[in-house]
């Protein structure tokens, strides 16, 4: 039927070409809807009926047979059914015959055709028919890249919906992942080893030594076979066999023991010991932990002892700061630091440096204590960074930073504050992990409330960026200079995910003082990397809010230590939210961070204890910091310090 199609088809086009198709020699098979019939009724009576094409079987067809002589085709025309087979083989093959002739016809009429065009017509219609080819290869290739797009796609989404993480295995792909009671075993030991120990105890109370003893041995050798492991393909092979032992060992000790009321109440009794060991193990864990982020190490205390003996020895104290002009020049840019670490700050800065388009246009404000303000300058005079300017100044400089200024210096004057800060507690391992870090003289370090007293602190300036000593530079950060704040003091990078670091976190939402003034709900943000306008700053009196803030929390009602929470409520509504690929957080404490979030960032900050100058530092954090660390230094060499 196709083929007749194509036939059909054909004989319409060349009617356009004043071909006659009835003049070849083909058939055509006719489409009838009835056909006429005779049969002879029992008196032998002719009678004729019709019958439809559908009471006719699948394997006949109405043919309409052709003679060669076209005259014999103005009579009569004669049906006859036929064998389909015989039928529609012969119209095939003339069919395909006559297309055959018909291309044939096509190609001689399309040559005659070329042969009257001009070179000009002959090769724009080259050059259509490239096109069209280079079309159809780019439709194709468009096609097969859209089907691998799709592939892919279905890949990315079937992986993100697995989940790779099972409780005590390695791996999913493990063979006693397919067995969802793979681990009944370590589980019906580790239980028995809980039963077996209440009967020990209930044996002890009641002087049956030898069930004690035995039910003690059991205990024993069941925790040997478990050892460390956490599935029961990883237990010894003869895992099984003990907790066959344990379990005649319970049974016969259940027979001689068992009592319901007593059996709960031992399980309530280890229960509760078993909760007050693990609550007094963290907050050991705390206070250790604390202990080891605070306490500096012998190579990094070391460091500045050299550099400030050096310093005086070699008479530096005398030697003055280079390009003074462009300390207080508000068309660079200008960067405040204010650390007592020398290599955590040699770090910001020379990662800061490294990055700079212009490294000539930065300024870097280095603000220090007493005690290591030798060993800094002496660090910047000998390890300049090339072309920028660091300027380093000791706190104890700023006169007007005084008690009767400042909120902060105030406080610490009361003897009820230096008794919670400098007095020694012998009970800090039975306070909660919060109030133990809190106790941390720091959060009273002015350096660290310096923040709050930029304005005053560099009165020439018009903008300046605030970064802290944890934190490594990964990209030019001259584009926030440029950033529109709409109006507002701070810029900084918001740390609210859902419910989280929110300011119900930090200040204590039952004072009415902090409910009236503040939403609970408000987002939180983050010291760090903080690009300050001081002209707005100064506007707005900013300093005087803090002082107001600070001043009322003296008893510590309204917040904790610390300079988020006062930073929290001083830029309340003043703060701008950048775009976090600017500052990424928590490479001092959180382990599972993106990886790709941290190498696309522009800073990434160690806020936390595991800081990268200690030994308690994330491992796969640790490089981010130390490939701006020069190991090669004299003075890191004199003292050890070392990747």
């Amino acid at each position: 039927m196709q083929k007749y199609q194509i036939a059909k088809r054909l004989e319409e086009d060349s009617k356009h070409m004043g071909n006659c198709l009835t003049e070849r020699n083909w058939q055509r098979p006719l489409l009838l809807y009835f056909s006429m019939t005779m049969r002879s009724d029992a008196s032998g009576t002719i009678r004729t009926s019709r019958v439809k094409m559908k009471d006719l079987s699948a394997s006949w067809v109405l043919e309409n047979p052709i003679s060669g002589d076209p005259g014999k085709q103005k009579g009569s025309q004669v049906f006859k059914l036929k064998d389909s087979y015989q039928a529609s083989r012969r119209s095939e093959e003339n069919v395909e015959h006559f297309i055959d002739d018909h291309h044939w016809q096509e190609d001689e009429i399309q040559n005659r055709r070329k042969a009257s065009w001009s070179p000009v017509k002959f090769k724009r219609q080259m050059l259509r028919q490239k096109r069209w080819d280079l079309r159809t290869v780019d439709l194709i290739r468009q096609n097969k890249e859209a089907d691998k797009q799709m592939e892919a796609t279905s890949a990315i989404e079937d992986l993100k919906n697995m989940d790779p993480v099972v409780n005590g295995k390695y791996s999913i792909w493990r063979r006693d992942f397919e067995n969802p009671n793979s681990d009944s075993t370590l589980k019906l030991m580790r239980d028995q080893i809980i039963m077996a120990k209440a009967y020990a105890n209930i044996a002890k109370s009641r002087n049956q030594i030898d069930l004690y003893s035995s039910l003690l041995r059991h205990v024993g050798d069941s925790l040997r076979v478990i050892g460390d492991a956490n599935s029961d393909s990883e237990l010894h092979p003869s895992s099984l066999d003990q907790a066959k032992a344990m379990g005649h060992a319970l049974s016969f000790a259940k027979d001689r023991l068992y009592d319901c009321h007593i059996v709960a109440r031992k399980l309530r009794a280890m229960l509760q010991s078993a909760e007050d060991n693990v609550d007094s193990l963290k907050k050991r864990s705390a206070f250790l932990i604390q202990l080891a982020a605070k306490t500096v190490p012998k190579p990094l205390h070391c460091l500045p002892l050299q550099l400030a003996a050096d310093y005086y020895f070699h008479g530096y104290q005398s030697k003055k700061d280079l390009n003074i002009e462009k300390l207080e020049d508000p068309s660079l840019y200008h960067y405040a630091i204010f650390s007592d670490n020398v290599l955590a700050t040699s770090v910001v800065v020379n990662s800061t440096v490294l990055h700079a388009n212009e490294p000539e246009k930065h300024v870097f404000h280095i603000v220090t204590d007493k005690l290591n303000f030798a060993a800094m300058r002496m660090w910047f005079i000998l390890n300049a960074p090339e072309k920028a300017t660091v300027q380093v100044e000791n706190i104890d400089d700023f006169k007007w930073l005084n008690s009767s200024y400042c909120s902060v210096l105030r406080q610490l004057e009361s003897a009820r504050v230096k008794e919670y800060y400098f007095k020694n507690h012998p009970s800090s391992l039975f306070v909660g992990s919060d109030n133990l870090k809190y106790r941390n003289p720091k959060y009273l370090s002015m350096l660290n409330h310096l923040r709050f007293y930029l304005p005053e602190v560099y009165p020439k300036l018009h903008k300046i960026l605030f970064l802290d000593d944890d934190i490594v530079v990964q990209k030019d950060l001259t584009p926030l200079w440029d950033v529109d704040l709409n109006g507002m003091v701070n810029g900084a990078v918001e740390t609210c995910k859902g419910s989280f670091h929110r300011f119900d976190k930090y200040l204590n939402f039952s004072n009415p003082k902090i409910s009236e003034n503040f939403d609970s709900n408000a987002c939180g943000w983050a010291f760090g990397m903080n690009i300050f306008d001081l002209k707005e700053w100064r506007n707005r009196n900013i300093t005087q809010i803090y002082h107001y803030w600070q001043d009322r929390n003296e008893d510590r009602t309204l917040w904790k230590l610390g300079t988020l929470p006062p930073g929290l409520i001083t830029f309340y509504n003043l703060t701008y939210p950048l775009d976090r690929k600017w500052h990424v957080l928590g490479l001092g404490y959180d382990p599972a961070l993106n990886q790709t979030e941290i190498v696309n960032a522009a800073v990434v900050h160690y806020n936390g204890n595991y800081k990268p100058w200690l030994d308690l530092a994330v491992a796969k954090y640790k490089s981010y910091w130390s490939k701006y660390v020069r190991f090669d230094n004299y003075y890191l060499k004199l003292c050890n310090l070392s990747e």
